[in-house]
């Protein structure tokens, strides 16, 4: 096909091969018929198929085609569940042949910065590795069916607000810690047939010009085989995205994008030869989903709608069970409570916004699961479509149902205008005539459960007053059927949270800094993101990452590892026992985070490393294993410009949460890439003294230390300040302040010994870094 491919592009005329690189209309490519290049169609996702019905409307939000809505991102991350994204992958990969969808965008790995993003609901996780391990699985499933995906939104989209042209200004360090691992981890473990790139500006250039990651971080260091595809509307200009590494812009641009190339190429400020390799990366794409594509393929509706069931189940989340509330008796009277009980909220809004092909009431589904011994009434409380508390009639109506029944189940959250593509939330609360009704239902009936349908994090003022919560999330067309499976408990809950929910608003890690100040957003909080910032500034959560309730109990037990001292080129598998020790059967998320004990640089207390979802019966017990490599232990060292481990002991944390650790062992790690200091005269004292080999050499120059010490002493300076300098004094300094005894030619023959003293045997694997700020 290579050989082909080239062959084609030789035969393309330039005007063809510039055409190439834009759409043919909003969801398909160009066909070039006399060389047999075919046209493929791409379809909105990640968690159903949007096709549009008809002819496509400007912004392609027109209705879609019927398909099965599955649960969003948010809700499928807090499955932790690698095999069932990959089956969910799969279904969407058959309904994307069913309906012609060569590509299927998404999924979505960009990290929840902050719980404000108005599309949260479409992103895995504020952890970049638990991202990167959902978003392969997905990537994985539908791309098993012959279809591609599209990794998106490549790099830092992490708010609605001004998404066009907000400057997104994040370090070095975080960008690779946090904002690219997830990325990194879906391309190298599933090999994404596209990437889209996102439509901000990363560090002052747009990310479908940013060559640094299109080119030098996508295709180079993670070798990337498919294609970069442009956010619909992302291009600022055409011929910088081609020189950057983006194949193909969407939707088609007039005729636009094709004009600014060919003038590019002809003022020399594009070469063909760019060109031309683009245009190979986007052919082998189209042969490649053209060849797959299937004839006949239909799909079983009931048995997807039964699978979307399933991954409801395993992604909502049973944050408080108090007093065993739940599961419910399938006796007795429950009233169900809540506008949404009827007018269920599934998804979010927006460019995912799916057809479904049925959808189940939450109502009728507690009625149908309750059975014939039960009495179900139902109170509506509050009107979706209204904010405020005003409906009194319908709050009195709500409290009268609940006075009179065994328990109260309130359906709670956030209506389709909270979140949404396209703006930000402004706030975490839901709204004033729900919480109104929450704290006049529980006033009236202590047992009183509330389930939430939202997209991302809430505050809950309330939730002391109740006795069950239940986190929904936004859970697909078979919301209902998996809400009433799980308070019923025809389904024990296994689902964990992706994301930190914080108590206040203003506890969150970019509080201060999100959205930003007209077209600019600093990253000022850095790598401590999530639980990363919560564990290390000691700010409790209303309920921490990895957190979830079940109706069993399990045991931890056994933690070993198979070497107590290991290098960074080694692997060290760390494994345990878990044994349900409850009287139902249930599955247990294992959590393993590594702590790096001493380091010379700021890390997180601790980051998540691995998980594992394991099904137990009452009784049973199994081991887990974990493989832990270089990364688990290294950070991005930004002298290095790369991934490297400090020689040190280390704390494998296994647990339930990110704040329940029960098992704990250390590991030595011994760095195979030493770190070769280069001297000069702005190197500290301090730093010198640190180094055996160098402190070695400043003993000799104790004297003219001294003498600069005492130069610095008076009565109004004490001998700890003296100390304190002298540890931060640059080298350079000691010229000025050793009386005449230090001079150039001395400084110049000091640093030649310093750095000879550090100069390692020519057998070791060597990085060198500049020690002590600019050399000059």
């Amino acid at each position: 096909m290579k050989k082909g491919i080239n062959s084609i592009v030789q035969n393309m005329t330039l005007e063809e091969k510039a055409v190439l690189c834009s759409g043919a209309d909003f969801w398909s490519t160009k066909a070039i018929e006399r060389l047999g290049i075919p046209s493929i169609a791409l379809a909105d996702g990640p968690h159903g198929v949007r096709k549009q019905d008809g002819e496509a409307d400007h912004l392609g939000l027109n209705k879609s085609i019927p398909a099965t809505c599955f649960p969003t991102a948010a809700g499928m991350a807090s499955s932790w569940n690698r095999d069932l994204i990959h089956r969910v992958g799969q279904a969407l990969g058959k309904e994307s042949q069913a309906e012609g969808v060569s590509i299927l965008l998404g999924p979505g790995a960009n990290i929840k910065r902050s719980p404000l993003c108005g599309r949260n609901f479409e992103y895995f996780s504020e952890d970049p590795y638990l991202t990167g391990e959902m978003a392969a699985a997905h990537i994985t499933g539908v791309q098993s069916e012959g279809v591609g995906t599209s990794l998106k939104h490549f790099a830092v989209n992490n708010q609605e607000h001004r998404r066009m042209t907000t400057n997104a200004v994040v370090d070095e360090r975080t960008l690779r810690e946090i904002y690219l691992t997830g990325f990194e981890i879906a391309v190298k473990k599933a090999q994404p047939w596209t990437v889209m790139s996102a439509y901000n500006k990363v560090n002052g250039t747009y990310c479908s010009e940013n060559e640094e990651l299109l080119t030098k971080i996508l295709k180079k260091e993670w070798a990337h085989e498919g294609i970069v595809v442009s956010d619909w509307g992302a291009v600022n200009e055409a011929e910088k995205s081609v020189e950057a590494g983006m194949e193909l812009e969407m939707p088609a641009s007039s005729g636009s994008g094709a004009k600014r190339i060919l003038e590019a190429i002809e003022k020399g400020e594009l070469s063909e030869n760019a060109l031309d390799e683009s245009v190979k990366r986007l052919l082998k794409v189209i042969f490649k989903a053209a060849e797959s594509q299937k004839e006949g393929v239909t799909y079983d509706k009931e048995a997807h709608h039964q699978l979307a069931r399933e991954a409801a189940t395993e992604s909502m989340v049973l944050l408080k069970n108090e007093n065993q509330i739940l599961p419910l008796s399938k006796a007795g009277h429950v009233a169900v409570i809540g506008d949404m009980a009827e007018h269920v909220r599934y998804q979010g809004g927006g460019s995912s916004h799916i057809n479904p092909t049925q959808l189940d009431s939450i109502y009728g589904e507690i009625v149908k699961t309750a059975g014939k011994d039960a009495s179900v009434t139902f109170a509506r409380g509050y009107d979706v479509n209204h904010d405020q508390a005003e409906e009194k009639d319908l709050l009195r109506e709500a409290m009268i149902h609940a006075s009179t029944a065994d328990v109260a189940v309130i359906i709670s959250g956030l209506p389709d205008r909270y979140e949404s593509e396209g703006y930000d939330r402004k706030h975490l609360s839901i709204p004033e005539n729900q919480q109104e009704l929450i704290k006049a239902v529980a006033s009236v009936q202590p047992n009183t459960v509330v389930v939430l349908c939202n997209g991302s994090a809430v505050e809950m003022p309330w939730v002391h007053q109740v006795k069950g919560v239940l986190e929904a999330y936004l859970s697909g067309q078979a919301a209902g059927g998996a809400i009433a499976d799980l308070l019923f408990g025809d389904v024990n809950p296994s689902g964990k949270l992706a994301e930190t929910f914080p108590e206040n608003l203003e506890d969150t890690p970019a509080y201060l800094f999100f959205p930003g100040e007209g077209d600019q957003v600093e990253y000022r909080e850095g790598i401590f993101t999530g639980y990363r910032y919560y564990d290390t500034k000691k700010v409790s959560p209303l309920f921490p990452f990895g957190f979830g309730l079940s109706y069993t109990s399990f045991s931890y037990s056994g933690l070993a590892v198979d070497r107590k001292e290991i290098t960074d080129e080694e692997k060290l598998t760390v494994q345990l026992q878990v044994k349900n020790i409850g009287s139902r059967f249930g599955k247990e998320i294992v959590q393993l985070y590594v702590c790096d004990a001493q380091s010379s640089v700021s890390r997180p207390e601790k980051e998540l490393k691995g998980f594992a979802k394991v099904a137990l019966q009452p009784g049973e017990e199994k081991t887990v294993r974990f493989e832990l490599d270089k990364r688990s232990f290294a950070y991005f060292n930004t002298d290095l410009n790369d991934w490297y481990v400090e020689s040190g002991e280390f704390e494998l944390l296994v647990g339930q949460s990110s704040a329940n650790i029960v098992l704990k062992d250390t590991v030595f790690v011994q760095s195979t890439a030493e770190v070769v200091p280069v001297f000069h005269r702005n190197t500290t004292l301090g730093e010198l003294m640190s180094n055996p080999k160098t402190a070695v050499i400043l003993e000799q120059m104790q004297s003219m230390m001294e003498g600069s010490a005492e130069a610095g002493a008076s009565d109004a300076v004490s001998s700890d300040m003296i100390e304190a300098m002298m540890q931060h004094l640059p080298l350079r300094a000691l010229i000025p302040f050793s009386q005449g005894k230090m001079s150039e030619e001395v400084l110049e023959e000091l640093l030649r010994r310093f750095n000879e003293a550090v100069k390692p045997p020519s057998s070791l694997k060597l990085e060198r870094v500049s020690l002590g700020g600019e050399n000059d």
